[in-house]
């Protein structure tokens, strides 16, 4: 079973869904649970926000936040994760926010990543990236540690242990 396919099935066994939000990535996340057959059962719906301005207009993450720090940064995940529950009515908000390349974004180099998850009573579980790679090693990669911060915390939240 993939990771994407996990996933699915642990929000289903906790009544749950599921909503990304995605820059870099481009649509790749959101293709990697809708590839899952019977998705439709958790996943709700994503936002592929990759201009910066789309971020705030769409995911209400802050224009203050957005003009102190630029669009990636941890803070920024946070709230597009937030933001994309909040949009699709889903019980946990996936987010992804970074620098794919060729050039750094905001100050910051290629191969920086900042993933988020939301969920339940406000809470919100991180995980940064920082490695270099191909534009699309970044953004494959970026999926791939995504889908595994989200099963984790599903798993966490479900009492197993991740693996």
């Amino acid at each position: 079973m993939s990771r994407a396919a996990e996933a699915l099935d642990l929000l289903v066994r906790q009544s749950a869904t599921l909503a990304v939000a995605e820059s870099l990535t481009g649509g790749l996340l959101g293709s990697a649970f809708t590839g899952v057959p019977g998705a439709s059962r958790a996943f709700r719906g994503g936002v592929i926000a990759y201009a910066t301005d789309l971020k705030h207009a769409l995911l209400a993450v802050p224009e203050d936040l957005l003009r102190r720090e630029g669009a990636v940064h941890p803070e920024v995940a946070a709230a597009m994760a937030r933001g994309a529950a909040e949009l699709c009515g889903a019980t946990y908000g996936l987010a992804v926010t970074g620098v794919a390349g060729p050039d750094p974004q905001d100050g910051k180099p290629v191969g920086t990543v900042h993933i988020a998850v939301s969920g339940p009573g406000d809470q919100v579980w991180r995980r940064n990236l920082g490695r270099g790679g191909s534009r699309q090693e970044i953004r494959v990669r970026t999926v791939d540690e995504a889908v595994d911060l989200l099963a984790g915390v599903l798993k966490r939240s479900n009492g197993e242990h991740s693996g």
